[in-house]
């Protein structure tokens, strides 16, 4: 045993125990997550249960719970039909069951509101919708669907349209108010010409604004007539319907292109439902965005700080202290980095871009509010201490007998820095750039108050000049996990939606990490070095 402590085995166990249980715990975390996210988009059966009271409901299962000394075995029903029950979810004693069918006309809909709806069609009200004659029911149903949802894309493309007339508008307007603030009587021919123009493109826009509501009017007026378990009818447009089918009547391989669809979904839509069904693009696209945007502007000055200290300042007391508050500030909470960009970038140099580039705009603030520009930034102080420490790390790394090789062959300072030293501490400033975007990426309370919100309108990039508008606010998925989780209305029915979203970020940030390790090894095996 003596020999056995002196050896370090026992210390070499610890390690090993301590490793493994960390492996299990991240296994655990991810396992938990992919249970309960992968299957949320698999249709499940409808079941169709008659109570011993003689009711009856009709939903999904979703949850069993053992029997305990309390209550026997429960069953809990995702029954849908919020606007008529109040709630989407029923918990029923096993006991009180008498029967349980799964009818295959039972139909589930998704809506754009209110959630999912679960019953049986009755019957279509149809005015001037022409489909194939000779069908049932619900082949004049989804008959009239298709065609709804083919109108439906024609009316998206003229509030596409409407949308460009809108933006061109406005950008006209802002220019009248800038010649006016500048000199409203040289620039009178200016304003009347830029007046007319817009002018014309408002009544452009009026026009298409009626014909939009006569079209909108005549597609409501196509609807469906459902009855639930107990009977009651529903009328309900075919324009509030996103999707329909019957889960007891489709096989595996119907379920699969089902399931493919909505994961489809997810990744190209925008969010409905207060951001507990639909799409999550917009929150992928701004996390990713905002990563890259805070990449940008972290490594460059993390690099250059880095190197100053280690090939150029002198050691001393302030380079001490410099490194001593570089280590501190990685520890400071995110939230103080938050209030920090609000009074530094925000209300300081945002107010002062307004101030000198948009003053026509005034009281309304362009730059002088929260926007993804301003949390890149803000994130970007809150990781370059990381970026500071790994690269002078790296740079320490570099043997010095290739700096005094170099030197001897007649290069300067600066050309062994460039084409020596720097290229060889590539994979330390990588490290750096890893762990500065794995952590940008699930960051949340300081994008609370620099620019995150729960739905944004528009994305940072779109086709309207200047094309990047740093200035808009943007979704993020870590963000959204807060606010479906903790936020929602429907707490129960949210929570797919958070396993979901949880999922996604951990793949966007492992597939980024991976991208960047994949690039360190490659510069690994070019730049050996004995640290590396």
């Amino acid at each position: 045993m003596g020999s056995f402590r002196k050896q370090g085995e026992p210390q070499v166990w610890g390690t090993a125990a301590a490793l493994s249980i960390t492996l299990l715990m991240v296994l655990t975390l991810l396992g938990v997550v992919m249970v309960n996210g992968l299957g949320f988009f698999w249709p499940s059966d409808t079941s169709l249960v008659t109570l011993k009271d003689g009711s009856r409901l009709l939903g999904e299962i979703t949850s069993t719970e053992k029997a305990t000394e309390n209550h026997g075995k429960r069953i809990q029903f995702k029954v849908g039909n919020r606007d008529i029950y109040g709630q989407d979810f029923r918990w029923v004693d096993a006991s009180e069951i008498r029967s349980t069918a799964y009818p295959d006309d039972a139909v589930t809909l998704e809506r754009k509101e209110r959630g999912n709806f679960y019953g049986f069609l009755k019957s279509l009200s149809l005015d001037r919708l022409r489909i194939p004659a000779g069908g049932t029911t619900w082949d004049d149903f989804l008959a009239a669907r298709k065609s709804v949802d083919a109108s439906r894309a024609k009316l998206r493309k003229s509030e596409k349209r409407m949308a460009d007339l809108n933006s061109n508008a406005e950008r006209l307007r802002l220019k009248v108010l800038k010649l006016s603030s500048a000199d409203p009587v040289g620039n009178r021919a200016a304003i009347d010409s830029l007046n007319a123009k817009r002018e014309k493109l408002l009544a452009e826009f009026n026009a298409r604004l009626e014909r939009l509501n006569d079209e909108s009017a005549e597609l409501n007026s196509h609807t469906a007539i459902f009855t639930d378990a107990s009977g009651e009818e529903k009328e309900i447009p075919l324009t509030e319907i996103v999707r329909s089918y019957r889960p007891n009547t489709m096989g595996v391989f119907a379920k699969a292109r089902f399931y493919a669809g909505k994961i489809r979904e997810l990744l190209l839509d925008e969010p409905r439902e207060s951001n507990t069904e639909g799409g999550l693009f917009p929150a992928i696209f701004g996390t990713v965005m905002m990563v890259l945007l805070m990449s940008v502007f972290s490594l460059p000055f993390g690099v250059v700080a880095a190197v100053y200290l280690r090939e150029y300042a002198r050691e001393g007391i302030l380079v001490r202290l410099v490194r001593i508050a570089v280590n501190n500030l990685a520890g400071v909470p995110s939230i103080v980095y938050g209030v920090f960009g609000l009074g530094f970038f925000v209300y300081g140099i945002g107010s002062g871009i307004d101030q000198l580039f948009y003053p026509e705009r005034l009281p309304t603030p362009t730059f002088g509010t929260g926007g993804i520009l301003w949390a890149s930034l803000t994130l970007a102080l809150l990781t370059v201490p990381v970026v500071i420490v790994s690269t002078e790390e790296g740079l320490a790394s570099v043997p010095k007998g290739l700096r005094e090789g170099s030197l001897s062959l007649g290069a300067t300072k600066f050309q062994t820095l460039t084409k020596v030293v720097i290229p060889m501490a590539t994979p330390g400033i990588m490290t750096g750039l890893i762990l500065a975007m794995a952590r940008a990426a699930g960051e949340v309370a300081p994008l609370m108050i620099v620019g995150v919100v729960k739905l944004a309108p528009s994305l940072p990039i779109d086709g309207h000049f200047p094309f990047f508008h740093m200035d808009r606010k943007f979704m993020h998925l870590g963000f959204h996990i807060y606010d479906v989780g903790f936020q929602s209305p429907n707490v129960e029915a949210a929570k797919p939606m958070v396993f979901v979203t949880t999922l996604l970020l951990l793949a966007i940030v492992i597939a980024a990490s991976s991208t960047a390790i994949h690039i360190r090894n490659k510069m690994k095996q070019k730049y050996t070095t004995k640290a590396f």
